[in-house]
C-alpha cells in the first residue's frame, strides 16, 4: 500500500460530535490549517471493548496535547447518533461520557478509505456484476500526525486487537516540534529532554560517541 508519509492529508467533509453533545455536519480538518497540528486517529466501532479504552486514554491526555497546541480528532464507521449515544453514556456502562474532542462519522467508509486504514476492500462480483466487500466493513486503529501545512508526518496502524499508546502519540508531537523549532533529528528512543542530534555525519558521530 502507498504510504501516505510526507503527503497532504486526504481532504473531507463529514459530520462529527463536538464536546461530547453538538453535532456538526461539514466537519474537516481543514479548520487547522495554519493554526495547529492534529493527531487523527481511527478506531473500529463504538460500543467495543478495546476502542473504550483509546478514546478515554487520549481524553485523560487532551491537556497535554492542547499545551502542545495540537488538536485530536477520532472517527469511526458509526453515524454519529451513534457516537452521540456512546459519548453519552457512563464509563460504568461501557460509554465514554467525558470525551470532549471531535469524533467524526465516516458511515459511508471514503475516509477510512482515502487514509488507507479499511480493514477490507471494495470489488465486483463478474457473475453479478454486483459491487461486494471483502473483509471487514470497519478501520483499522490508524493514527496519523498532520502538521499545520496539512501534510502527514508521522503514522502508525494497529489490527483491530492492538490498542494503541498515547504516550507514543505525545512523544512524536514532541519530536516533530524538537526538529521545526531546532532542525535537529530525534535519535531511537527520544523523548523530550533528552539530546537530539545534527542531521550530518559529524552529528551523527558526535551523537555515538557519547551513548
Amino acid at each position: 500500500m502507498e504510504t501516505l508519509i510526507g503527503k497532504k492529508a486526504p481532504v473531507f467533509s463529514a459530520t462529527a460530535v463536538v464536546n461530547g453533545h453538538e453535532i456538526v455536519e461539514n466537519f474537516s480538518l481543514q479548520q487547522y490549517i495554519g493554526k495547529k497540528d492534529v493527531v487523527f486517529f481511527f478506531y473500529p466501532l463504538d460500543f467495543t471493548f478495546v476502542c473504550p479504552t483509546e478514546l478515554l486514554a487520549f481524553q485523560e491526555k487532551l491537556t497535554e496535547f492542547e499545551k502542545r497546541d495540537v488538536a485530536v480528532v477520532a472517527c469511526s464507521i458509526d453515524s454519529e447518533f451513534s457516537h452521540f449515544a456512546w459519548l453519552n453514556l457512563d464509563k460504568n456502562k461501557g460509554g465514554i461520557k467525558g470525551v470532549k474532542y471531535p469524533v467524526v462519522a465516516d458511515l459511508s467508509k471514503t475516509i477510512a478509505a482515502n487514509y488507507g486504514v479499511l480493514a477490507g476492500e471494495y470489488g465486483i462480483d463478474e457473475e453479478t456484476g454486483q459491487e461486494t466487500f471483502t473483509g471487514d466493513a470497519v478501520a483499522y486503529r490508524g493514527l496519523f500526525l498532520i502538521d499545520k501545512e496539512g501534510k502527514i508526518r508521522h503514522s502508525v496502524i494497529n489490527d483491530l486487537p492492538l490498542g494503541r499508546s498515547v504516550d507514543e502519540a505525545l512523544r512524536m508531537v514532541d519530536a516533530l516540534h524538537h526538529f521545526e523549532e531546532y532542525g535537529e533529528v530525534c535519535p531511537a528512543n527520544w523523548k523530550e529532554g533528552d539530546e537530539a542530534m545534527k542531521a550530518d555525519a559529524d552529528g551523527v558521530a558526535d551523537y555515538l560517541s557519547k551513548h
